[in-house]
């Protein structure tokens, strides 16, 4: 187990990073056709849809700069957490108002938090990441993403069932050609998506995982097959268990007046990505 320094570590909290980017229309055409559309969701001068804005202000860091896990070595904007998983657990989003496919784009990022917990596997450290999008200099999107470290050893998920009954439910089962385009996508080298080596004998799963920002993705799109014409005001969602590829997955979801709920079950029945959803009143669509 590694020893964790948490104050040393809180010297991160507060720091910052921009990047700029341009929403183009490569990304949107991959991610469509990787997720079964015949042609791309969004061309120029249109909306991209909700999440999507992960396809895009990569770190194209060297490889040099890459750690054994395939992640950029930590000790600059990311506190160097030494425990050896990172995931990302989840996050909460507010659309202000839509990206348009074609313009610049700027995102300002900041270490919001850094705490320490002991649970059932060990330590774990939780780092908050708050996000800014600017486009025009106008904000369209606040999103607070969390990451949380911890050490090698699978840990124990209690199985929970769905939170409700469903009004809409999808069955896919992603394979390791989804995992490996939406990892080209994202730029995303993190072994334990792609190296099947490496996800079992080194980190401990039995298969490829799935990453959680494209189990959310997925969860939008089961929204917006289901309610096309809504526009999505909040999308918080949280990863309880990990999924895994060649397994099937159900999408699953019900609305109740303004508010959606979203959720994902493994193919034992047990949650592993719960969500939620606000839309938009329609007079301010």
């Amino acid at each position: 187990m590694s020893t964790v320094d948490i104050e040393f570590l809180q010297g991160w909290v507060g720091s910052t990073e921009t990047h700029c980017d341009v929403i183009s229309v490569a990304p949107v055409a991959g991610l469509s056709a990787s997720l079964d559309y015949l042609s791309p969701l969004a061309q120029v001068g249109e909306a991209l849809p909700p999440g999507w804005h992960w396809l895009y202000f990569q770190d194209a860091a060297a490889a040099s700069k890459l750690a054994i896990d395939g992640h950029v070595r930590r000790g600059n904007f990311m506190p160097p957490v030494p425990l050896s998983r990172r995931m990302w657990a989840g996050g909460r989003l507010h659309f202000f108002s839509p990206v348009t496919v074609g313009d610049e784009v700027r995102r300002v990022s900041t270490i919001a938090s850094i705490t320490h917990k002991e649970g059932r596997s060990g330590a774990l450290i939780f780092v908050t990441l708050s996000h800014q999008i600017f486009q025009q200099d106008k904000l369209a999107i606040e999103e607070e993403q969390n990451l949380v470290y911890r050490d090698y050893g699978t840990g124990k998920n209690v199985a929970r069932p769905a939170p409700a009954k469903a009004q809409w439910s999808r069955e896919i089962c992603p394979d390791s050609v989804l995992l490996f385009r939406y990892s080209a996508l994202t730029f995303n080298s993190h072994r334990i998506h792609f190296d099947r080596n490496y996800a079992t004998q080194v980190e401990g799963y039995t298969s490829l995982v799935v990453h959680a920002p494209l189990t959310a993705t997925l969860l939008l799109d089961l929204l917006r097959r289901e309610l096309p014409n809504s526009a999505i005001k909040d999308f918080e969602f949280r990863a309880i268990k990990p999924l895994l590829e060649g397994a099937p997955l159900f999408l699953q979801g019900r609305r109740d007046d303004q508010e959606v709920s979203l959720w994902v079950l493994d193919d034992s029945g047990a949650l592993a990505m719960e969500a939620r959803v606000t839309l938009f009143m329609p007079e301010n669509i």
